[in-house]
């Protein structure tokens, strides 16, 4: 089964584990193997890849721009890169840099191959094009199904 992922990308550190619980728990009850579709961001995209690797799914990345990786803060690189290598596919889309527009299109592509979006979403309405209440509602738009997870505990930055 195909499960894409969108969510906050500023997570508090300390509910990263409770948020990888819930989304394990969401995975191990499709009962089947998982590949799972990220861009990859910074926090809750990279949570739920460690989750599908951690079970022993497949990931694949869909990058929304050539210079993503460059537009990292330097702690954030480590972890993107153990990531990246770890993924059987890496789609980098063709636009030259990172912003609104490349993040829209990364968000179209991997909705359109999936079967379920996993959404670590506050609930809070979309803030503009591109961010995660955005891509639910896409999601809704396009008949994808979603599995919603914000655990007791679960908070961003402000």
């Amino acid at each position: 089964m195909r499960v894409g992922v969108t969510g906050h990308t500023n997570l508090v550190p300390e509910c990263v584990p409770v948020v990888q619980a819930a989304i394990t728990e969401v995975l191990e009850r499709l009962g089947q193997p998982v590949v799972g579709v990220t861009c990859l961001a910074p926090g809750a995209d990279q949570v739920f890849a460690r989750a599908v690797l951690d079970l022993g799914g497949q990931v694949e990345v869909v990058l929304p721009a050539l210079d993503y990786r460059d537009r990292l803060k330097p702690h954030q690189v480590a972890e993107y890169d153990e990531l990246r290598a770890a993924a059987t596919v890496v789609s980098v889309l063709p636009h030259m840099s990172s912003g609104r527009l490349a993040y829209v299109a990364a968000n179209e592509r991997m909705l359109a191959s999936v079967e379920l979006l996993v959404a670590v979403w506050d609930g809070v309405p979309a803030q503009g094009k591109g961010g995660t209440a955005d891509v639910v509602e896409q999601a809704r738009a396009s008949g994808v199904p979603i599995e919603v997870v914000w655990p007791a505990g679960a908070r961003r930055k402000s």
